[in-house]
């Protein structure tokens, strides 16, 4: 390995991303540039990003199937409300539609301030793996790290209904597990992703894995809302059994097609495997001995991206984990309706997604915008339009479509998350990708464990419009306030603790 010396006080953000994340590399006597890809149809690389698409669809589809769930799950009649139908900022109660569908008493006697710790259980898991998870991925490898959390969160879910008829804490452990085993996924991925995708296809291919979780969204929120419909075993028991089943025979595809670099894989293609050695930063266990702590946690650049993540997570796990809750108490929607109509901020977020992303790409590839202003521009738009399409649902009031229009429209700008923040650490240090984006990962997750409770506190009792708007209002200002940061400190240079501890 040959690396050039740099002068840390020297900006590269202006310079193109293309060679080894800005390090030269001579592993062979040709220019990278000149190394061609694989003329395969189907190149290994490929097969890699497919199936780390349907794991976080999997795992994705399993965490927020309670948020629709637990409509059905809860006897609404055996908790006390508020009688706002008759104040001044309540929405009028729509004619139900025609539908097989016949709500259930429920079965649990849970508040809305324990179904806030419910929804939020899960990320006090979660927030806990993330480091650890990284750190692991870059050791040994992610193939490992990555398919046993999808694997066990499948377990945990399969017996999630058994726990939760043998109480509230039981289930709450469960959720917390599964928390637990989920959080090493996104830092597994990020590690396997600095040594398997070339640095000019990383927009577009980390939205096309990562959006699995938008598209495991679209599929579990309808699905589950028809799953809860059903009078068999008690109807929402079934939403659990499925995607958890489902993850469980993933693993086996996982473990069969999936290798940790290049290098490993026994049956890629030698022309794409030089390929993407020549482009990307070698897994050498000789760099992973120590990570530099201190500099990572003095680094203003790494804050940005930990930030911004906290704001956009708090407005992602308000829709998340709250949207269903507030269609079918605010807006009046039955259960199926409700889980279908959610899902479509999440459909149109992944669609719009993988256009900015191959367009991001397209403008690097031509050096037509520098890799910080691409970082910049992509994340401020997908900050800008969540924060608006929360501000044009107060706007709306009790106008359901137009609700919807907001949500679904203004919010798919989300999708552009991925050609921002998402692949700032991959270029501030290849080697610790896994690690910081554990870090700022656990971070932003740490929003999601506090967004339920919060809101849960707002509205616990009182629901009505008006304690709904401040939750939207509340979501929308720390998104664009935590955005702003980043434009301030975000960086597209690879840091000088990144090159100089190895």
């Amino acid at each position: 390995m040959i690396m050039e010396v740099l002068d840390p006080s020297v900006s590269r953000d202006d310079q193109p991303l293309c060679i080894n994340d800005s390090l030269q590399k001579s592993i062979t006597q040709s220019h990278p540039s000149e190394i061609s890809d694989s003329q395969s149809c189907i190149k290994s690389r490929q097969i890699f990003g497919f199936l780390g698409f349907l794991g976080f669809a999997l795992v994705y589809a399993m965490r927020v199937n309670l948020s629709v769930a637990i409509v059905s799950m809860v006897n609404q009649s055996a908790i006390p409300h508020s009688d706002n139908e008759s104040g001044v900022d309540a929405c009028p109660k729509i004619n139900p539609v025609n539908t097989t569908f016949v709500p259930s008493a429920g079965e649990f006697a849970w508040d809305e301030k324990t179904q806030g710790i419910i929804l939020g259980a899960f990320f006090l898991g979660y927030v806990i793996t993330n480091v650890p998870g990284g750190r692991v991925a870059e050791k040994i490898g992610g193939k490992l790290v990555y398919g046993l959390g999808v694997f066990l969160t499948s377990l945990l879910t399969v017996i999630s209904p058994f726990a939760a008829y043998w109480g509230l804490y039981p289930f709450l452990v469960i959720r917390v597990a599964e928390g637990f085993t989920e959080g090493v996924t996104f830092p597994a991925m990020h590690s396997m992703l600095a040594h398997w995708v070339p640095p000019l296809e990383r927009s577009k291919f980390a939205a096309l894995v990562y959006a699995g979780s938008n598209f495991g969204t679209v599929i579990s929120l309808p699905l589950s809302g028809w799953l809860c419909s059903l009078e068999l075993w008690g109807g929402w028991p079934l939403s659990f059994y499925l995607f958890g089943s489902l993850g469980l025979v993933w693993y086996i595809f996982w473990l069969i097609y999936v290798f940790d670099t290049p290098a490993e894989h026994p049956r890629i293609d030698p022309q794409e495997k030089l390929y993407i050695e020549s482009l990307v930063e070698t897994k050498n266990d000789d760099y992973n001995n120590s990570v530099p702590w201190l500099s990572i946690f003095k680094s203003l650049p790494m804050w940005a991206i930990a930030i911004t993540q906290c704001g956009q997570s708090w407005a992602f796990y308000t829709l998340l984990t709250e949207l269903p809750t507030y269609m079918d108490r605010i807006l009046h929607f039955d259960v199926q309706q409700d889980a279908f109509l959610s899902a479509l901020p999440y459909l149109t977020a992944w669609v719009i997604g993988l256009i900015i992303s191959s367009f991001a790409d397209a403008l690097l590839a031509r050096n037509i915008i520098t890799p910080l202003t691409s970082f910049k521009l992509w994340n401020t738009i997908a900050s800008l339009g969540p924060s608006l399409s929360f501000l044009g649902a107060i706007w709306a009031g009790c106008d359901r479509l137009t609700v919807m229009l907001m949500l679904s429209g203004l919010s798919s700008l989300y999708g552009a998350v991925y050609a921002g923040n998402q692949m700032n650490h991959i270029v501030l240090a290849p080697r610790f990708a896994g690690t910081l984006y554990g870090i700022t990962n656990a971070a932003a997750n740490t929003c999601g464990f506090l967004a339920p409770y919060i809101i849960g506190q707002i509205v616990n009792g009182h629901e009505t419009l008006a304690r709904w708007h401040v939750v939207f209002l509340l979501a929308a200002v720390i998104n664009m306030g935590a955005n702003c940061f980043y434009l301030l400190f975000a960086s597209a240079t690879e840091q000088s603790w990144s090159r100089n501890h190895s």
